[in-house]
């Protein structure tokens, strides 16, 4: 069975982004998004459970949409007004339901990169 999994690094600090906010959203045709869930990362930078999984995950469009800026305040991190780095959508395609698809963020910031994972 397939299934969407996330991490995230904080490159700025050396150590998973603990209690980073995630909201994940399905993209409708004609562009609509559909918010599936939020959740927080847990003390390893990870979502506790797959994203997606059994029959809730199916070939499409995605949004991952992680608070990057807001989590960077919580630690205290002085950020400029506006931040730089805020708020950080990833769009993505599923092609292949029965595969898993690892999108992990890394970021600081001033910066950020994703891949696809395994």
């Amino acid at each position: 069975m397939g299934r969407l999994t996330t991490h995230v690094l904080d490159t700025a600090n050396g150590r998973p982004a603990a209690g980073l906010t995630i909201e994940l959203y399905a993209l409708e045709p004609g562009g609509a998004r559909r918010h599936l869930k939020s959740i927080a990362t847990n003390a390893d930078g990870r979502a506790d459970a797959p994203l997606l999984e059994g029959e809730a995950f199916k070939t499409g469009t995605y949004e991952l949409v992680f608070q990057a800026g807001d989590y960077f305040r919580a630690l205290g991190t002085a950020l400029p007004d506006p931040a730089f780095i805020d708020v950080v959508p990833l769009r993505f395609g599923i092609a292949d339901a029965s595969a898993h698809y690892h999108v992990p963020l890394l970021v600081s910031p001033y910066s950020y990169s994703t891949y696809r994972g395994s």
